[in-house]
């Protein structure tokens, strides 16, 4: 993280506190540039922003969380969410 400590990384807080650097877009595809960016904090919790708002709130996840959510999707647990 760039300016940030540990202690103040927070769920819902502006995406720009931490920093620039390290967002990526592993979901990227052919919609026109709207798509979900990820970084791994330092700690290990994963932040994720929208990458058309990248000044707006990044969502914080525990190691374990993102872990437990990746698993579950390639499990098929979130098919109901495709159109």
């Amino acid at each position: 993280m760039d300016r940030v400590t540990n202690d103040s990384v927070y769920n819902g807080m502006p995406a720009a506190e931490l920093g620039a650097d390290g967002w990526r877009k592993p979901w990227s595809g052919g919609n026109g540039g709207s798509c979900v960016e990820a970084k791994r904090l330092n700690d290990g919790r994963v932040a994720l922003r929208q990458s058309t708002d990248p000044d707006g709130p990044a969502l914080i996840y525990t190691n374990h969380e993102i872990t437990s959510f990746i698993q579950g999707a390639k499990a098929g647990a979130a098919d109901f969410l495709l159109g």
